[in-house]
């Protein structure tokens, strides 16, 4: 089992993910993904985009923390509300719905579809103990992990998707990145072809984990109201999801929301092949699924569409959002994806910007 795991890229122990390479990974991850960056804005004769992501539609929403001790047992009340969620409150926020893809394609291309928004700490006041840099991002998808377990085996992909020509690209890879590229590419292809539905109507994940106060680790979900309005999907618009997202910010009487929900890390109760692992394995292997069925989400929020509150295309551009960087001490990022992917959002929003930043696209 273990060499299973190990050759088709799930790391089983800390021995198996040679900590000492990772920093030479990520740089190697900088610049290919700059590379295709580049190459997605050249093929498509326009300037860069975001390096992934490139097509949405942004607009206000209204972020409100709810009362999560309220009928609860005390044991689960008390891990639940740590960091933004110890109180409840209503903060302002800014969300976008896009493709995963790195170039901007027609809406009915099998794909990812992504949900990012941020919630304004400082200015709807948050405690000043807890405001640092004043908000706090998350970043979903459309599916419960991601297709890339690691920094191997995003810079291994990376590698194929940038080569100038793929057979040799792949060739070129050794034994186990191959091994690496061809599990990461099937994940990736089963999870884009999910039905295409309204951006309003997906449920979306954090697909990685993240601290939930000094002691535990989690994973985020937004889950759609079973009454969020949408028209059927015109296929024949090749802008078919965002017009549809834009069509019923303006026209319908009710909005949209999102229950949002924590899954709590518990190793004691989280299986994998049938076996428990300790928690870096869960925390370390982002394409391992925590199954819904032995740990369970609970809703700690609600996320809520603002009515004819698209945001002009200029403001859309110059949105961002940084899971890393906007976090706050209870909600920092872990895991090899979570260190692997900051300075690549780094280096691509500063080469589509061209400012002096240091915050994340």
């Amino acid at each position: 089992m273990v060499f299973l795991t190990k050759w088709f890229g799930v790391t089983e122990t800390d021995a198996d993910r040679c900590p000492a390479r990772e920093k030479a990974d990520i740089e190697a991850i900088v610049e290919k993904s700059l590379l295709m960056q580049a190459n997605a804005a050249a093929q498509q004769h326009r300037p860069l985009c975001r390096g992934t992501h490139a097509k949405g539609v942004c607009a206000r929403a209204q972020f409100e923390v709810l009362d999560v001790t309220a009928e609860r047992p005390p044991v689960l009340a008390t891990r639940l509300a740590k960091g933004i969620f110890a109180n409840p409150g209503v903060y302002s926020a800014v969300a976008r719905f896009a493709n995963a893809d790195p170039s901007i394609n027609s809406d009915f291309k099998p794909d990812v579809r992504s949900l990012s928004f941020s919630i304004d700490l400082a200015r709807d006041g948050m405690a000043a103990s807890v405001v640092k840099p004043g908000r706090q991002d998350f970043s979903m998808q459309n599916a419960t992990t991601l297709p890339i377990n690691d920094s191997p085996a995003f810079l291994a992909t990376m590698k194929l998707l940038t080569a100038s020509n793929p057979i040799i690209g792949l060739w070129s890879l050794s034994l186990s990145d191959k091994l690496r590229v061809v599990r990461t590419l099937a994940l990736a292809e089963m999870q884009a072809r999910q039905t295409i539905q309204p951006y309003q109507q997906l449920r979306y994940w954090s697909t990685v984990p993240f601290r939930h106060g000094p002691g535990d680790v989690v994973k985020y979900s937004a889950i759609p109201f079973t009454d969020n309005p949408a028209r059927p999907l015109q296929k024949s618009n090749p802008k078919g999801l965002q017009d549809e997202l834009i069509r019923h910010l303006k026209e319908d009487n009710k909005m949209s929301g999102f229950d949002v929900a924590v899954q709590f890390l518990d190793v004691d109760k989280m299986t994998y092949w049938g076996e428990h692992r300790d928690a870096n394995f869960w925390i370390e292997n982002a394409s391992v699924e925590w199954n819904e069925a032995e740990a369970p989400f609970h809703t700690v929020a609600r996320l809520t569409l603002l009515p004819n509150s698209q945001l002009p295309s200029e403001e859309s551009d110059a949105t961002y959002f940084d899971v890393t960087g906007n976090s706050t001490p209870d909600s920092t990022p872990l895991g090899s994806i979570n260190r692997a992917r900051w300075p690549a959002e780094v280096a691509s929003r500063k080469a589509r910007t061209n400012a002096d930043t240091s915050l994340a696209d």
